[in-house]
């Protein structure tokens, strides 16, 4: 396979997921992400890899646990109601501190809902999902490359960590295809894990589970993963800026609404408006201290998603009373319009009396 190749994002995170040495895929038909599953049908076998169409997305998700327990990189991959399903395995991954990676390409919802492309699982992914204290690694790409490129680094996350690493993307971004670079070289390395369920010779027995009747014992267990997670907050927050040195007018989007969000902005710049826009790439941890300064030299800060305002509670979060804070939505699979998107820019950019709020 050529180095530059013309590809469609779901296959993008196959041949990404191939590259970084993901040794057993396990899946479950849902459109819009079907591409990637029969991408890992046809490719793993060839590679001398693991791949199975489970029974459900429950059979799918607790594969996964069975196969990184022995230390061996796996992932899975579905839709907004799949991952639904697989609840509470991400729980029991979480729990057990076990690196796996998961995709989910967003459909329109709630319920069964469609299958155009949504942003409304950013609660769902940020925090937690399933039952308890705990959080995965998200990471949202906005292009056909970063859907490659990330799913890589899910793997070398997921091992470094020892913690479920989620790409959370949309309809769009997996059906859409563009030009990308495949990551060529030999497949990042996975660190020793003496931890792993190798069997016992010479060794004293592994012991993993998430099933810790003890009050203390579970407690324990949750402390030692609310230390983890403050280190993941110190070292992982990540983001992209676009015009933001000068802005005096801020959008904050993710995924295929950044990609509308810079085309507003760009359209904003040509009517003299000076329009930047930030764009998170880890969902959690959530860039918010970069939002606060950024908060404290704009006039305001327009929100887009297609949600409801998901990700809005985590900017509003984070600028406080800094900055006035609007929110440009659609929902159950509709897209923002970079034409309402650029209108939104503008008003925000008018004179407000001192001390009103838009």
């Amino acid at each position: 396979m050529h180095n530059r190749v013309l590809m469609n994002g779901n296959d993008a995170i196959g041949e990404g997921a191939i590259r970084a040495g993901c040794h057993a895929y396990f899946g479950y038909p849902i459109t819009p992400q079907n591409e990637l599953t029969s991408y890992m049908a046809k490719h793993m076998p060839e590679h001398g890899r693991v791949f199975i169409q489970a029974e459900s997305e429950v059979a799918a998700i607790n594969m996964v646990f069975g196969a990184v327990v022995t230390g061996k990189r796996a992932m899975t991959s579905s839709s907004s109601p799949g991952i639904s399903l697989k609840q509470e395995g991400l729980s029991y991954l979480a729990a057990a501190e076990l690196p796996a990676v998961v995709v989910n390409v967003q459909r329109g919802g709630p319920g069964l809902g469609n299958i155009a492309p949504s942003q409304a699982d950013y609660f769902q992914a940020t925090k937690g999902g399933g039952h308890g204290d705990y959080h995965l690694i998200v990471l949202a790409p906005n292009s056909v490359q970063e859907m490659h490129d990330f799913t890589i680094d899910a793997f070398a996350l997921a091992d470094r960590y020892r913690n479920p690493v989620m790409i959370l993307t949309d309809g769009r971004l997996g059906q859409m295809m563009e030009p990308l670079v495949l990551y060529k070289g030999a497949p990042p390395k996975s660190p020793p894990k003496p931890w792993s369920l190798t069997g016992a010779r010479n060794r004293k027995p592994n012991h993993i589970r998430s099933l810790l009747l003890e009050v203390d014992a579970l407690e324990e267990r949750n402390l030692i993963l609310q230390a983890k997670y403050k280190t993941i907050l110190a070292e992982l927050v990540g983001f992209d800026e676009y015009l933001t040195q000068d802005a005096q007018v801020l959008a904050i989007a993710y995924g295929s609404s950044a990609r509308i969000a810079k085309g507003a902005v760009d359209q904003a710049r040509a009517k003299g408006i000076k329009a930047g826009l930030l764009r998170p790439i880890t969902l959690w941890p959530f860039p918010r201290a970069r939002i606060r300064q950024l908060a404290a030299k704009v006039k305001g800060i327009l929100v887009v998603e297609m949600s409801a305002g998901q990700m809005l509670e985590d900017v509003q979060l984070a600028v406080g009373e800094r900055s006035p804070i609007a929110f440009e939505g659609r929902m159950g699979g509709a897209v923002p319009e970079e034409s309402d998107v650029l209108t939104a820019l503008q008003h925000l950019n008018k004179p407000t009396r001192k001390g009103a709020r838009s």
